[in-house]
């Protein structure tokens, strides 16, 4: 199922989600976590940064564990679904300016579902 607007929603109040996880599991845990690996550093600097360019109708939050920490730090923007894997601020320099200022995607930091463990059922 995907989601969509229907007749009568209300306007959307922004135009994107940025969902930065900053999942901490304790330490040793096998499948590791966000935190620990900056994604709280780069989730401050994304939201900092995004102002900073005057990207307008966006929101960065900081989010719990989106399943992917094996891989991280994650990131998600909805509403396209495109996942992310920075791991410096010139990554998010760059997801921002390509991602969200031009509409195009950032190849060599995309993420694919097969990346990381497999969704639950």
């Amino acid at each position: 199922m995907t989601a969509r607007s229907l007749p009568g929603d209300p306007a959307q109040f922004y135009e994107a989600h940025i969902f930065v996880c900053t999942n901490e599991r304790p330490e040793g845990h096998p499948r590791g976590s966000c935190k620990p690996k900056g994604s709280e550093r780069l989730r401050d600097y994304m939201k900092a940064r995004a102002k900073e360019l005057g990207i307008k109708n966006v929101r960065v939050n900081s989010a719990g564990c989106l399943d992917r920490c094996e891989i991280g730090p994650s990131l998600v923007i909805y509403p396209e679904g495109v996942w992310y894997q920075p791991q410096t601020t010139e990554d998010i320099d760059a997801i921002l300016q390509t991602h969200m200022i031009e509409g195009k995607r950032v190849l060599h930091l995309l993420r694919q579902p097969e990346d990381g463990p497999k969704p639950k059922k």
